[in-house]
């Protein structure tokens, strides 16, 4: 029932993709229309843990105002809707190697010559066995194992988004996506995460490492990706085939 039922969302998945990509036959992908990320079905609202909320004391005569970050006008991004630019720069480089060897020899011998007289008996109910051998073992097991891994990735993306939510301790929703076409390929850039205002530096940026729950994509559609990736038939053979 779940190979039918999973077949079935493979098929509307692959009819959904075929026809996008008949729409776009003849022609570059269409870009999506710039809007509220909001209103993308994908969307979800962040919850976050709080703190416990405190009561605001105003002050008369107070020289700053509660809440204040700067004696002049921030211009940061602050409230939704305003815009912030995020900056990704991901360098990672792994490399890992493992080896492990193991060997085991074990010999079993066991015999009673002398058992209270008994071992007279053992012939007569055993007529191939001697009471001087009974029980004789051995083994032996050898296992190997390596392992490498390399592993190295840079991504360097610059691109603004739009804060989505104001958390109840200040803390900032924020969704950037950005898509770029060139010929016939499309080039579809996501970023979201929760960033905290005192992390957004003079000129309105904010790093990717100061992004909590940070989602980064880079990705895209188009002419070159469809002769990259496999068909999806085989894609489905290579989900249900156990060889």
């Amino acid at each position: 029932m779940r190979a039918l039922v999973l077949l079935a969302a493979l098929g509307l998945a692959g009819c959904a993709s075929t026809l996008q990509r008949l729409g776009d036959a003849g022609g570059p992908p269409v870009m999506a229309p710039s809007g509220d990320p909001t209103k993308d079905p994908s969307w979800r609202p962040v919850t976050m843990p709080m703190p416990a909320a405190h009561p605001v004391q105003q002050e008369a005569n107070a020289l700053w105002r509660p809440g204040g970050r700067a004696f002049f006008a921030d211009q940061r991004a602050a409230n939704v809707g305003d815009i912030v630019t995020v900056l990704v720069n991901i360098t990672d480089a792994a490399d890992l190697k493992n080896a492990s060897t193991a060997t085991r020899n074990g010999n079993e011998a066991l015999g009673t010559p002398g058992l209270f007289g008994l071992e007279n008996a053992i012939p007569r109910i055993l007529p191939k066995a001697s009471a001087s051998s009974l029980i004789s073992t051995n083994s032996s097991n050898a296992n190997t194992g390596s392992g490498e891994i390399k592993r190295n990735e840079t991504i360097t993306l610059r691109l603004a988004g739009v804060v989505t939510q104001v958390l109840p301790n200040g803390n900032l929703a924020v969704a950037a996506r950005q898509q770029v076409r060139v010929n016939s390929e499309l080039r579809q850039l996501e970023v979201s995460g929760v960033i905290r205002p005192q992390d957004i530096a003079s000129d309105n940026t904010v790093l990717h490492d100061r992004m909590a729950e940070a989602r980064i994509s880079y990705g895209g559609r188009g002419q070159l990706t469809d002769v990259q990736a496999p068909r999806y038939g085989q894609q489905l053979m290579d989900i249900l085939l156990p060889f």
